[in-house]
């Protein structure tokens, strides 16, 4: 009798998009390359066919992750890669986001990939200070329906972000996010988004680098750590309360791996993939390196039971919740990247407005809003340490209303644009000592203050929040703000 081939099961990312539940992720050729030599592209298409011959025939991949892109092309010239999936992701600095840049972005993505369309597009934006994320997702839904993605998805968004953009009408499949039993962030607000919404969400990180195997059980902290992948998740383990916290979570899930029968890393992936709002996990590769086929496969001959998620529990309860939301390692402390501090990197991004000197110790910034020449304002102005800005309404560019109808995602625009005015002017959101909410409709309070909280929720400042007769325009919410730069800044 022939022997049943096993392959891992699929799932429907998107409509029309199916992949396997374990997508390959490529993000190891850059620390592969890091000296400088391109791995060899027929090497790396073998190994990836080997992959596709196993079910595993979608790869996820990014501008920057080396010659990643161009091996996955390599690859899908070849006969053996008929059905196989390649996601890929496009990271831009933040700055104008015209249409010929986006599409000079995307039509890059196609010529390396050697496709005539893009199955998964994935937007990954620096700094959300800067509107130009909404201006590059616009565009980038234009390109879709003239063909050259079939899907978009973004990567690393929070849920404020990421909601702001489905409200606004930005057909998102996918958000890319860290997910493990280390970090374990998405399974909140994040999660109860997505289901409401139909995102999917693709989890990174899953297994933290390596870490969340039976190598590190019971073994030393390590003092020195090589690759890029594992530097990373050495800071997540630190912010989740140490390498005590992390032993605590292993032997948990070795009990758990012992009763059924599989290695540790196929818990810590079957725990992500019983996530409701997971469409797939993304497991690393070091093509020609090493691979994990068999043991991937093995994630899916056996279930978690109630007992197994109780254990797993107990070891959470004895470990910290790793601080923020989806994304914010790359954009706030404590920047659990690979390459550590961000601060100095996201300092030398340009501010979104440029000051203006309009008098001796008078600055002030204008955001290029069609009325604040017309009624002659300024979006905000700096008089010594103090900087005041005016009513701020989620209006884009010129007049386009972001999130029509929608407070919520009106309120996360707003404070954005505020923040960035201060930060023009030399200041900090933190800095803000008094703002005032001007609601449409009282009955929205809860979530605009909501949003209200995740921004100021450190720095505390004295609120006013009231219901007007109406707001002029097609807004629900106007906000405006006072901040004091601390003397020395």
């Amino acid at each position: 009798m022939q022997e049943r081939t096993v392959r891992p099961p699929r799932t429907e990312v998107a409509p029309g998009l199916d992949a396997p539940r374990i997508l390959i992720g490529l993000w190891q050729v850059a620390d592969m390359e890091r000296d400088g030599r391109a791995l060899d592209p027929e090497r790396g298409a073998q190994a990836l066919a080997e992959y596709a011959s196993a079910g595993f025939d979608a790869f996820d991949m990014a501008d920057h992750y080396g010659s990643a892109e161009l091996i996955v092309g390599r690859f899908l010239a070849r006969a053996d890669a008929r059905g196989a999936r390649a996601f890929t992701k496009w990271c831009p600095p933040p700055g104008a986001m015209t249409p010929e840049v986006v599409r000079a972005g995307v039509e890059e993505r196609l010529a390396r990939l050697g496709v005539a369309r893009l199955d998964l597009l994935q937007f990954h934006w620096w700094h959300y200070r800067h509107p130009g994320y909404l201006d590059a997702m616009t565009e980038l839904a234009r390109l879709r329906e003239q063909g050259l993605i079939a899907h978009l998805g973004v990567t690393n968004f929070d849920t404020d972000h990421l909601r702001l953009l489905v409200r606004h009408g930005i057909p998102l499949a996918t958000n890319q996010v860290s997910f493990s039993l280390l970090d374990r962030r998405p399974a909140g607000r994040m999660s109860e988004f997505c289901r409401a919404s139909g995102v999917r969400l693709l989890a990174y990180g899953t297994l933290a680098g390596g870490f969340l195997s039976e190598r590190w059980l019971g073994e030393p902290e390590p003092t020195h750590i090589a690759d890029w992948s594992k530097s990373k998740y050495k800071r997540f383990i630190d912010a989740a309360g140490g390498w005590e916290a992390l032993q605590a979570i292993l032997a948990a899930a070795k009990a758990v791996a012992d009763k059924h029968g599989v290695s540790v890393a196929n818990v810590a992936v079957r725990w992500v993939l019983d996530q409701e709002a997971v469409a797939a996990v993304i497991v690393g590769a070091r093509l020609g390196e090493r691979e994990h086929r068999a043991d991937n496969l093995r994630v899916f001959s056996f279930s978690l039971d109630a007992e197994d998620r109780e254990r797993l529990e107990a070891a959470f309860a004895r470990a910290k919740e790793i601080p923020g939301d989806c994304g914010d390692e790359y954009r706030r402390p404590p920047y659990l990247t690979a390459s550590g501090d961000l601060s100095h990197h996201l300092g030398e991004l340009p501010p979104v407005w440029q000051p203006i000197e309009v008098a001796p110790g008078r600055r002030r910034v204008d955001s290029g809003t069609v009325w604040e020449a017309v009624a002659g304002y300024c979006r905000a102005l700096r008089v010594g340490d103090r900087i005041l800005v005016s009513g701020t309404t989620a209006t884009h560019g010129a007049d386009t209303v972001v999130c029509p109808g929608d407070a919520e995602g009106q309120t996360v625009y707003i404070l954005d644009k505020i923040g960035a005015a201060i930060e023009a002017l030399g200041g900090r959101l933190e800095d803000v000592v008094r703002t005032r909410v001007y609601l449409r409709d009282a009955s929205v309070w809860e979530p605009v203050s909501r949003v209200h909280g995740r921004y100021f929720g450190a720095a505390r400042p004295v609120n006013t929040l009231v219901e007007i007769s109406r707001l002029v325009g097609n807004w629900e919410v106007e906000i405006e703000a006072e901040a004091v730069v601390p003397a020395g800044r």
